[in-house]
């Protein structure tokens, strides 16, 4: 199916289809004119594939929860729907790079930007747990930068898929989350909660500060498996600059168990903050 032309015919009325700008494992993304609001924006369209495994319905219902959700963090959702059995959801553009094209070109960020975008990552990450919605898939990709500021986008998308397609989401071969960020809850299909995109940001902050993620591999399974069972090189090995505290904070976001992980992202917030002192965990493996 040419995605393009198929979005163009079914949304001629409303958008202007413009040239591709990202895709992933769920879905493509197009600089779109919205023709009624007269401005450019992201729209992502799910692959069909994944559309024909989960009831329109069902996907639009769960991601109605998302379009709540208002934070100067957070990328917000202006429309969702279906059109021709193409399900759709259109964003603001953001003109910044995301952080994983940042870490392309530098490689290790500056301590200070990297705790910043971890700060106002978990900032958002915090008002949308207390409102009762997890991410799911934090990742570099994921956070965008505007004006050197993180905003956090496809808040809640992973989890309208994953609730719209159930089991059926297995036939599919398409993975709901990145794994080389997915926490061992997660990773083995157990139930997660906010824990698990703590899990996740302290995946990108490690990057951030380390120049590569803390586990990789040839496989998907072999990746999944290295987070479950070995602990990550020491950041002060890596980067001797990091500061004790934040190579705690990093660890601690990285527990295996989920209790030994911060109780909340606000918990995270006065981490970086250094406003909780003692943070440490113990490191029983090393790579």
């Amino acid at each position: 199916m040419d995605l393009k032309a198929a979005l163009q015919t079914a949304l001629a009325e409303r958008y202007d289809i413009e040239d591709k700008i990202g895709e992933g494992a769920t879905a493509v993304v197009y600089a779109a004119v919205d023709r009624v609001h007269d401005r450019t924006v992201a729209l992502k369209a799910l692959r069909p594939e994944l559309t024909a495994a989960m009831g329109a319905s069902r996907f639009l219902r769960e991601i109605q929860i998302e379009s709540h959700l208002q934070h100067p963090h957070i990328l917000p959702l202006h429309e969702s729907g279906e059109a021709d059995g193409l399900l759709y959801y259109t964003m603001p553009l953001v003109t910044g790079d995301s952080l994983e094209v940042r870490i392309e070109k530098e490689g290790q960020l500056p301590v200070e930007s990297a705790v910043r975008i971890a700060r106002e990552v978990a900032d958002g990450l915090a008002y949308a747990h207390a409102e009762g919605v997890i991410h799911r898939d934090i990742k570099p990709g994921n956070i965008l930068l505007s004006a050197d500021h993180a905003i956090l986008a496809d808040f809640g998308i992973a989890a309208a898929i994953t609730e719209a397609a159930g089991d059926r989401l297995t036939s599919t071969g398409i993975s709901v989350g990145t794994p080389l960020y997915m926490s061992p809850e997660q990773s083995s299909g157990e139930d997660v909660d906010g824990r698990s995109d703590i899990y996740s940001l302290g995946c990108v902050l490690f990057e951030m500060l380390a120049g590569e993620p803390p586990f990789s591999g040839k496989t998907t399974r072999a990746v999944a498996a290295r987070h479950m069972f070995e602990t990550p090189a020491s950041l002060k090995v890596l980067r001797p600059s990091t500061p004790d505290n934040i190579a705690d904070v990093v660890d601690v976001c990285l527990a295996k168990v989920q209790a030994d992980r911060f109780d909340t992202a606000s918990d995270l917030v006065d981490a970086l903050d250094g406003k909780r002192e003692g943070i440490s965990v113990a490191r029983s493996f090393q790579r």
